[in-house]
């Protein structure tokens, strides 16, 4: 069930649809009808477009009400069904948002000159657009979203109408031309300043322009206000092919946008004309990427008091690894990714390899991008018991509850394992099982404490086990998160529940990761930067949208641009991945490298 909007706000970033009217263009309806009215003549349309954005992930969905006002149906002669229309422009989104899915009543302009521009007056205004939210609040919106508005003193009425007959959160955006400005001409900062104070709960711009000028508008504005901001620009501009306006910028161009609003302060996402459920299916991944939004319960963190007859095993006898990083050696480490099929052979083999180069430990992912593969925990085994080498078990709380956690965890340790990184997961909608249900009963630092207990000997209940664990702990960070005040917050509560060492998410731009050493002065424990041989312009893109907290900067993007083979991709991406580890060694306790699709032959080469 979905929370109250207002309290959806405040824990994550929200996904609107995308275009209404175009989709509706793009079904086969000619621009010579009143789109509103379709609520009443093509249900079936309206709400087909409704399920569709919701099934491509959209949290919220409008309805198809945007010029449902008296003025714009008085050109349809249509004034007669104005309540009919939006009662039944709600009730049809309602109907394909469920009980998941937040429905925002839509509102635009009048379509006429209000004072002191045109002849109509502020109360005349703001009576027409009254008339129109109390139809949609009867029908049953959770919120209301005032659109492509260009002149504050009608936005400001739209917003006093919609107060006087409720409550509930509204949204007030307008609309800029190429430059970032009203088209008006009247400067962002001004426009920002004067939505901010008629009090909407968010704001924002949207239409008319594409997704560059749009960030650059945010850029602008964003410290303006301590208010939520929403940014939903066009896919592009339209071009004209065949006598029919096509908008031709892709999902994944959507997306990479969408991650950048998001970086930049954005608390609500979506598209305008030209974006359709591809566009929005992209732009929830991008968004899933920077901040998975599964709810997650931590267990408590408190000192654990351990069973007198218990010895806990100090940091260095814990592991080789352990011992390594308690003695300041500089450790390396390389990410192999378990095998989709029954054989672990080729997995065996690069980890025999990595052996024989000298690293330290072999990383393996559980479930990488919520993927179906071979345990992670099986390959682990057999990677030490048939080359020598430790290994590094990431283990995840997606998927087992936590009396299966505790489970798997004694039987780690009974099998060899020394070295656990705790991380909450992926949510399924990432991967190829979006429809896989999730557990999340703990997330990374509940886990962290499962462990730690289980180190002093002690269940997840409190009672004794015997002979305890003595597990090396490390976590995940991520010094790119959006949100790094809460990153960083996170970060200290895994400490304090008896996390050991730290392996960031991988590295490519180093101001970031000075940053965030520079903020994690205070904690005692190895940092270890990943790094990933970025393999092709698209890889690059890919880790830029999809990979939380990475951010491939434009330099490198750039470089990877000028390259004409797949070959000359690869070269680069060794190099550059060779310039950052020389950077950043002296900065950190050690590495963690991926090897890119499978190709361990690299990792000697960055490491020259």
């Amino acid at each position: 069930m979905r929370k109250p909007f207002r309290e959806r706000l405040q824990t994550g970033v929200i996904l609107f649809d995308g275009g209404m009217g175009t989709e509706i263009y793009n079904r086969g309806v000619y621009i010579n009808r009143c789109y509103d009215e379709l609520n009443l003549t093509h249900r079936d349309l309206v709400t087909s477009i409704g399920r569709d954005y919701v099934n491509a992930g959209a949290d919220v969905i409008e309805t198809n009400t945007f010029g449902a006002n008296r003025f714009k149906l008085e050109e349809h002669s249509l004034v007669d069904k104005l309540r009919d229309i939006n009662l039944a422009g709600a009730q049809i989104a309602r109907e394909a948002a469920g009980e998941d899915v937040y429905v925002a009543g839509s509102m635009g302009p009048l379509g006429v000159q209000i004072e002191p521009l045109g002849p109509l007056a502020l109360e005349e205004a703001r009576e027409a657009f009254r008339e129109q939210a109390q139809a949609l609040l009867e029908g049953g919106v959770d919120l209301f979203i005032l659109e492509t508005f260009t002149y504050p003193a009608e936005i400001h009425q739209a917003i006093l109408a919609v107060r006087d007959i409720c409550d509930l959160p509204l949204i007030a955006q307008i609309t800029i031309n190429d430059d970032g400005n009203s088209l008006t001409g009247a400067d962002a900062e001004i426009i920002v300043a004067e939505l901010d104070a008629m009090e909407p709960d968010v704001l924002g711009a949207n239409c008319s322009v594409g997704p560059h000028v749009m960030l650059q508008f945010l850029e602008r504005t964003r410290s303006l206000t301590e208010r939520p901001f929403s940014i939903m620009p066009n896919a592009g501009k339209p071009r004209n092919i065949n006598g029919r306006n096509l908008y031709m910028t892709t999902p994944e161009y959507m997306a990479e946008y969408a991650k950048l609003y998001i970086q930049s302060g954005a608390n609500v996402v979506g598209g305008c004309c030209g974006t359709n459920p591809e566009h929005v299916r992209a732009m929830r991944r991008a968004v899933n990427a920077l901040k998975p939004d599964e709810a997650l319960r931590a267990i408590e963190v408190r000192h654990v008091e351990k069973p007198p007859e218990v010895e806990v095993l100090p940091l260095r006898d814990k592991s080789r690894l352990a011992h390594q990083l308690d003695q300041g050696r500089f450790v390396t480490m390389v990410e192999i990714v378990a095998p989709r099929g029954v054989s672990p052979a080729k997995q065996i083999d690069a980890a025999r390899t990595m052996f024989f180069y000298g690293i330290d430990a072999i990383n393996i992912p559980d479930g990488p991008r919520a993927s179906a593969r071979m345990s992670a925990l099986s390959l682990a085994v057999q990677i030490q018991r048939a080359v020598g080498i430790e290994t590094v078990l990431h283990y995840t709380c997606r998927d087992r509850n936590v009396i299966g956690i505790q489970s798997d965890l004694l039987g780690a340790w009974a099998l060899g394992l020394r070295n656990i990184l705790a991380i909450t997961g992926d949510p399924p909608k990432l991967g190829d099982y979006p429809d896989a249900t999730a557990v999340f009963d703990i997330d990374a630092i509940g886990l962290v404490n499962v462990i730690n207990r289980l180190n002093h000997g002690l269940d997840i209940a409190g009672n004794p086990i015997g002979e305890p664990t003595a597990f090396h702990t490390g976590v995940g960070v991520n010094p790119g998160a959006y949100n790094m005040d809460k990153e960083l917050s996170r970060l200290d509560w895994k400490v304090d529940a008896g996390a050991e060492f730290m392996i960031t998410q991988p590295v490519f731009d180093l101001k970031v990761l000075e940053s965030f050493l520079k903020r994690v002065e205070h904690i005692h424990i190895p940092v270890i930067a990943g790094l990933w041989p970025l393999t092709s312009l698209r890889n690059a893109l890919f880790m830029n949208n999809e990979v939380p907290g990475c951010h491939v900067p434009d330099a490198i993007i750039e470089r990877f641009r000028a390259c004409a083979t797949r070959e000359e991709g690869q070269e680069l991406g060794i190099a550059i991945t060779r310039e950052i580890f020389r950077e950043l060694k002296s900065w950190v306790q050690g590495v963690q490298l991926a090897a890119p699709f499978g190709r361990v032959d690299v990792i000697p080469r960055v490491l020259e």
